[in-house]
């Protein structure tokens, strides 16, 4: 399954060498696609307001307990098609921000790690 390339710097849609959309093919789509998953506020999807983490009603703004954070990143993460399993590992977290590793599994077996 192909994805849109992203810029890994800007987030932003790249170009290829012709000048067209660039896309990314698997397995590097499926990892893009979970670092997208993650980085979706409920509710921004204008086409699907239900997709997302409820980072403004249960993340911003408040202090959450660390696990409540992992737990909200790994369901979103299992909503991706084609992620089998899902695990957070935080390796940060302040009241501003929060890093840290999601490790998947896809449907053909294969595991991937992902930095957030």
């Amino acid at each position: 399954m192909s994805s849109l390339l992203l810029d890994t710097d800007q987030w932003d849609l790249v170009l290829d060498a012709n000048g067209n959309i660039a896309l990314a093919d698997a397995p590097y789509a499926l990892a893009q696609d979970v670092s997208c998953a993650v980085r979706t506020v409920l509710g921004e999807c204008y086409y699907n307001t239900s997709i997302g983490l409820d980072y403004f009603g249960q993340v911003y703004g408040k202090t959450p307990p660390v696990s409540l954070i992992i737990q909200l990143i790994v369901a979103q993460v299992l909503t991706v098609p084609g992620v089998i399993t899902a695990q957070c590992v935080i390796s940060s977290f302040s009241a501003r921000s929060v890093s840290g590793q999601i490790q998947f599994t896809d449907d053909t077996g294969e595991p991937t790690v992902v930095n957030f």
